[in-house]
């Protein structure tokens, strides 16, 4: 890359580096800037606990990554990317009975869920049978024509339903605890509005794939991703903190995959003031604890079928689930919080030593907050498989400032790019007809704070890096600074 890139990327997140891939694909020269000296963002894997335990910093299971349109439009394969696939996405246990499971099959789904099985069948029959061409419908930004706009309608009536109101159609607590579970996945309070639109959604991301962990660690995505980057001539060059404008070089068009705080500190000189006060005011939302440990054998869960899922929803009854989480939307720590389980060595033996395993969890909590919460995290799990604490040979663990300063877009410890309430979700980072692109023509945001949102499926990046691509005719590559003259 002799002369000046075309563009530059900042951040080689998931969202950078597929911005970086299709900018690439376009026929633009890119260049990526990370700040750490590791790519990835966060999809990477480390030994946090001992060595040969490979634990995944943030992202462990990724629905949408195998379900991504554009993941699946590239030959990741062919760079290393092996999406190890669990025979079902979601066990969810209750204090008595047995778990309730999210398999790939509608009809073994339903069956585990009693009274409310033809129920169920009912909901999401419609949708599963163009599943991934709705997924592909669902992760298009606002206003993008859908492939099938009737299945779209009928999901978005789910939209004006809080997570509470609508897991309230099934009769049995089996049902409403497994869609409380997905639908914590929001991070918003189970009474508030959009909350059950995210929990249809993972329930049929089940239906459509299980969802899967990457072979190797959540790293082997982005060392795909740079790897197919590399084929196309893209650059990236690590231990490049970008603080202000001074330390960008001369490029056409630049692409953040940052959050909007970060896009405000950098590029307020080259944006109006009005943009950048929109952009401060942007709600990153609650964060996360977050624990790895080293474990001397499998999770000994009270029903061993827990085994044969990616993920594990803890925090009981639909009531629970929702107690907690509305609990952390008023500042304080539940003593049963709803905690996310991924066990990746359970289906990637590569994740540790012969015979041995490694545990993985969070919960939301505050933003902000220094509570250490491990002996109520390690409870959670203990309430639902005893004798877990005597299976730890080492821990990990992340409070919210761990994981902003591990990745400066978690913003107090949030992880997944901002709040996604009726308002966020669909206009973020601020209100704008192409919310990738900013009021100076050469400046885009390509991160997880744009639609659309949370997950390891590159999309904010590739839509991003499409509507650079429409800009770059007449720009030329220059410094990124203020016009003469300009206040």
């Amino acid at each position: 890359m002799a002369r000046d890139p075309d563009a530059v990327v900042i951040g080689s997140g998931p969202n950078g580096l597929a911005a970086a891939v299709a900018l690439a694909q376009g026929g633009a020269s890119v260049l990526v800037l990370e700040g750490n000296h590791e790519i990835g963002g966060g999809a990477r894997t480390a030994e946090l606990t001992l060595p040969g335990f490979h634990h995944d910093v943030c992202s462990g299971c990724h629905p949408m990554g195998i379900l991504s349109p554009f993941f699946e439009s590239l030959p990741l394969a062919q760079h290393g990317l092996t999406w190890i696939k669990p025979p079902a996405s979601v066990a969810h246990p209750l204090d008595d009975g047995p778990a309730v499971m999210l398999w790939r099959s509608v009809e073994e789904t339903a069956r585990g869920l009693g009274i409310d099985g033809n129920r169920y069948r009912r909901l999401v029959a419609p949708f599963v049978r163009e599943a991934r061409a709705f997924v592909r419908d669902v992760l298009a930004p606002v206003g993008a024509p859908p492939r099938h706009p009737l299945l779209l309608v009928r999901f978005g009536t789910s939209i004006l339903r809080s997570a509470v109101a609508f897991a309230r159609r099934f009769d049995g607590e089996r049902a409403r605890a497994l869609f409380a579970g997905c639908a914590a996945h929001s991070v918003l309070p189970l009474e508030r509005r959009l909350s059950a639109t995210i929990g249809l959604l993972f329930l049929l991301t089940g239906h459509a794939e299980e969802w899967p962990v990457a072979k190797g660690g959540s790293a082997a995505i982005a060392r795909a991703l740079a790897s197919h980057l590399s084929t196309l001539g893209g650059r990236i060059e690590t231990g490049r903190r970008v603080r202000s404008l001074a330390d960008l070089p001369p490029a056409r068009v630049y692409l953040f995959d940052t959050g909007p705080n970060q896009v405000a500190e950098i590029a307020a000189p080259v944006l109006p003031a009005s943009y950048v006060r929109r952009l401060r005011r942007y709600r990153y939302g609650p964060g996360a604890f977050k624990m790895d440990w080293a474990l001397d054998g499998p999770i000994p869960w009270k029903d061993p079928q827990v085994l044969s899922a990616s993920t594990v929803h803890l925090g009981g009854t639909l009531e629970e689930i929702a107690a907690g989480e509305a609990a952390v939307w008023r500042g304080e720590h539940p003593e049963r919080p709803y905690v996310l389980v991924v066990q990746q060595s359970q289906h990637d033996p590569s994740r540790a030593p012969a015979s041995k395993h490694t545990g993985y969890a969070y919960c939301h909590v505050p933003a902000g907050s220094t509570v250490d919460l491990t002996g109520v995290v390690e409870r959670q799990i203990e309430r639902f498989a005893p004798g877990f604490r005597d299976r730890i040979l080492a821990r990990h663990s992340m409070r919210t400032a761990d994981l902003e300063r591990d990745n400066p877009n978690y913003v107090g410890g949030a992880i997944t790019g901002g709040v996604a309430d009726l308002f966020q979700a669909f206009l973020r980072p601020v209100a704008r007809a192409n919310p990738y692109s900013t009021p100076n023509r050469r400046v885009f945001i390509c991160s997880a704070s744009t639609p659309p949102g949370a997950g390891v499926h590159g999309m904010c990046g590739y839509y991003a890096a499409r509507s650079a691509l429409r800009r770059l005719d007449g720009i030329p590559a220059a410094p990124l600074a203020p016009a003469r003259g300009a206040t």
